[in-house]
């Protein structure tokens, strides 16, 4: 029967989304059942109904309910049941904004962050008592995976913020995303061949080429990568960006999750590594529950970084092993040291212990929010508002800007670089060639850009792009 606690720890709309969530999991809530108006069911158990609205919307974005106009909220089809029972490519040049080159005075990188709103005094101070305790484990060498109290401190934050249950002995600290994942070939072996999203994070196809991997480019859909080209494809381990693809922005929605965690328990050697890289920035409702949460058998890897919500220079990224690959790890590649200094793991894992970590995140989500609508408003300021359309703006440090213009994308591109603007062509992130008759869009990434900048950039534009 559902009950709601009112001064409970999980606010109204999450024990309503959560009760929900269950009834469709369990087939109680059969496909194409159609659920109560927001009004009507808000009055059935007198909740409000920003409460009901809230929770339909979480459901809807993770593909549990679909919104049909003037009809209502009806459940989706959802194989989870089953899934329980069942317990020679060239490389495209990367885009520049991984080339070390001229600077630009606006620049919509998607590496950057906001320097502004690093906590400098908060870090000083925990540094300072880091470095006054004098503990002798500063000099020595930290244990492989890392310190366990920043392990330790992981753990927590995935439980409280992901819905990640594990141990403190399946955390692997490390120097960034980079050495992370190549420290996973060597895990895995190269063999078998690797597949990625396309369009996607291009530097992590270098990385799995570098190390002897054979790389699969796998096209998308409106629900992420597509579990039919994957199988065709043979690959042996796919790396995903479930919860915010880069850079498209698609949520990949439960039914397609759990064909993908199928496609991964038909064979034993069969991995998925999911790539969590900004799961702290989702803008309405709670974010998305990583692909990890409803893994089984162990066959996700889960892969994430401090880059996004600290700063890119920590490089401090962490990967969490199933059981069985642990035990490999241990036995292959525990010989390799930590790559994080000590100093810096104590550091950060007092910052999460204290609740810095959540505050700081909080701040900043709301900081981005206001930076991306600053974005639009920016545009439709400077007279682009007809022919710039904007998408992608839930989540994450960047929007996808399409532009409807006469002139081909290289000389838009071109007439940016004129004005000392820098975009970048949402077709420099594919993998394979793509299509040619598409608008011109591009990726925006705000990170680095302040308000004042978005509005200067995007008056430079108007006055350079003449159509």
């Amino acid at each position: 029967m559902l009950s709601f606690v009112p001064s409970g720890k999980q606010p109204l709309y999450q024990q309503l989304y959560r009760f929900l969530r269950e009834e469709i999991q369990s087939g109680r809530l059969a496909a194409g059942d159609k659920l109560p108006s927001k009004r009507q069911l808000s009055k059935d158990l007198k909740l409000s109904v920003v409460t009901v609205e809230g929770a339909y919307s979480q459901l809807v974005a993770e593909g549990y309910l679909q919104s049909r106009d003037r009809r209502g909220y009806f459940v989706l089809p959802v194989q989870v049941e089953a899934h329980r029972e069942a317990e020679g490519f060239q490389l495209p040049p990367l885009p520049e904004e991984h080339a070390h080159g001229r600077e630009y005075r606006y620049d919509f990188a998607t590496s950057g962050a906001d320097a502004g709103s690093f906590p400098f005094a908060t870090w000083a101070k925990l540094s300072r008592e880091v470095l006054s305790a004098g503990s002798q484990s500063l000099l020595l060498a930290a244990h492989p995976q890392g310190i366990p109290e920043l392990r330790e401190a992981i753990v927590r934050h995935l439980y409280r913020f992901r819905g990640i249950q594990v141990s403190p002995e399946q955390v692997i600290v490390g120097a960034g995303s980079e050495f992370l994942s190549t420290l996973l070939v060597q895990l895995l072996g190269p063999q078998g061949g690797y597949a990625l999203e396309d369009p996607g994070y291009g530097k992590i196809a270098r990385i799995f080429k570098a190390n002897g991997a054979q790389i699969h480019p796998i096209s998308l859909d409106q629900k992420g990568l597509r579990v039919d080209l994957l199988e065709e494809s043979q690959a042996r381990v796919v790396h995903v960006t479930p919860s915010h693809h880069f850079p498209l922005g698609i949520v990949m929605p439960v039914t397609r999750r759990w064909e993908l965690l199928d496609w991964a328990s038909r064979d034993e050697e069969r991995y998925i590594i999911e790539d969590d890289y900004d799961s702290e920035f989702r803008f309405s409702g709670r974010p998305i529950p990583a692909l990890q949460s409803l893994d089984r058998k162990g066959k996700v890897i889960y892969l994430n970084t401090f880059a996004k919500s600290l700063a890119p220079s920590l490089r401090i990224s962490y990967m969490v092993l199933p059981p069985k690959l642990l035990e490999r790890y241990r036995k292959e590649l525990l010989f390799y040291s930590s790559t994080v200094p000590s100093f810096e793991q104590h550091t950060l894992a007092l910052f999460m212990e204290r609740g810095h970590m959540e505050r700081h995140i909080a701040r900043t989500r709301n900081r981005y929010q206001q930076r991306s609508g600053a974005m639009i408003r920016s545009a439709k300021e400077a007279g682009l508002g007809s022919v710039c359309a904007f998408s992608g703006g839930e989540a994450g440090l960047h929007l996808l800007m399409t532009v409807d213009s006469p002139l081909p994308q290289k000389e838009l591109t071109r007439l940016a670089l004129n004005g000392d603007v820098k975009l970048y062509p949402l077709d420099s992130y594919y993998l394979c060639e793509p299509e040619t008759d598409r608008p011109s869009t591009y990726v925006m990434g705000y990170g680095k850009l302040c308000e004042n900048d978005l509005r200067e950039a995007f008056s430079v534009l108007s006055s350079h792009w003449t159509f």
